[in-house]
């Protein structure tokens, strides 16, 4: 265990479902474009206890192996912040909320977790927008959604969608992706829904969203590895980040004078496949050596492992949140919630959660968090400082 950088290794804990009581996060007025500041609330309460319902696991972890975290001042407050993995309200899910005419029910489960949270950060991985026709409940790769769902997402508690993802563009016709597109982009700031690594052309789409919690700079950083319809910002071409060494460098290097802790967000790995790859362990290395501080990976449609690399966190996926992908280990994710104390990360909570088909995301029972959890540390297992 010492090769994986932990001061700690507690047992399976709960997150206690009182932090349902919590007030609200929301920021008391309109937040400024990319340096907004958002009022901060109580944090979730972690406490260690024996497994029970709606397990989770929270893990203590320091910078360096041989350095014991320092005792910090009581004065000092306690961030929380919160990631998910895939949403996508489309093809079934998007159906089912036609019937219901519900667009909140996806996440009335967990709401009470996403807005305790002084932070909420979700991946959206499908289009928003009236221009891109319903795909019905049917097999396609065509993702939308109508723009409705960035109201519930907004209801839900999420203040930012990370949205340098591979269907932000899908509308079902090749002559209307920038305009779905844009029209997503809209959507999402119309609720008041930040969103990050996407613009009107690839400098846009580099550049970092920065957010003062608890008088903390947090800078956002996000960008996809994977192409599909034309998906790629390029110098006059809108659409989303590219995963590249280079623009690693270029948009940490945007970052790092504007924030204390950067949180750097890939949309990487293969379908399906919980083991990290050695294309995402190297370009990991490459993360953390160009500076980043955190690193929260999604796409694969299932849970992956994590690591400490060079003294930072990296968890290289959190599953599908919100899809309709029928599969058993598809329908399994976590919520991740990290904290944070001035810079200094504390420690860090999953939440294992089971999604319908339908989108409706429920609290995973015993037997399953334990199923999840076992799957994330299996993917673990192996993961060393170095990729090659």
């Amino acid at each position: 265990m010492a090769r994986r950088y932990f001061l700690y290794r507690l047992a399976i804990i709960f997150l206690l479902v009182a932090c349902s009581s919590l007030p609200e996060h929301r920021p008391t007025s309109a937040p400024q474009i990319r340096v907004p500041s958002i009022v901060p609330s109580p944090s979730p309460h972690f406490q260690t206890a024996e497994v029970s319902s709606q397990a989770a696991k929270v893990v203590s972890a320091t910078p360096k192996p041989t350095m014991p975290l320092p005792p910090s001042p009581t004065s000092v407050p306690v961030t929380t912040l919160l990631f998910t993995g895939n949403i996508v309200p489309a093809r079934c899910v998007q159906a089912a909320i036609d019937v219901s005419q519900n667009y909140n029910y996806p996440y009335e489960e967990v709401r009470h977790i996403i807005q305790s949270a002084d932070l909420a950060i979700g991946v959206l991985n499908a289009t928003l927008s009236n221009i891109a026709p319903r795909t019905g409940c049917i097999p396609t790769f065509v993702l939308v959604g109508d723009p409705r769902n960035a109201d519930a997402l907004a209801e839900a508690g999420f203040d930012v969608m990370n949205v340098a993802t591979n269907h932000i563009k899908d509308c079902g016709l090749t002559s209307c992706g920038d305009q779905a597109f844009f029209e997503t982009l809209a959507n999402l700031e119309r609720v008041g829904i930040l969103t990050v690594g996407a613009g009107e052309n690839e400098a846009d789409a580099l550049q970092p969203l920065v957010l003062t919690v608890n008088g903390v700079r947090f800078g956002l950083v996000a960008l996809s590895h994977h192409e599909q319809g034309g998906v790629f910002a390029e110098v006059e071409k809108a659409g989303v980040a590219r995963l590249s060494d280079e623009n690693i460098y270029r948009a940490m290097e945007l970052v790092r004078p504007q924030a204390d802790v950067v949180i750097f967000m890939p949309h990487w790995g293969p379908e399906d496949q919980s083991k990290p790859t050695w294309v995402q362990r190297g370009l990991a290395q490459t993360i953390v050596a160009a500076g980043a501080d955190l690193v929260v990976g999604n796409h694969t449609h299932v849970v992956q492992g994590y690591q400490v690399l060079d003294g930072v966190m990296v968890f290289y996926g959190l599953g599908n949140f919100v899809f309709d992908q029928d599969l058993n280990d598809h329908q399994q994710a976590v919520i991740l919630l990290v904290r944070f104390q001035g810079t200094n990360l504390l420690d860090f909570a999953f939440v294992p959660t089971r999604v319908d088909e339908d989108g409706r995301v429920h609290l995973a029972k015993d037997a399953e968090a334990e199923e999840i959890l076992q799957r994330i540390e299996s993917a673990s297992q192996g993961l060393t400082e170095n990729a090659d």
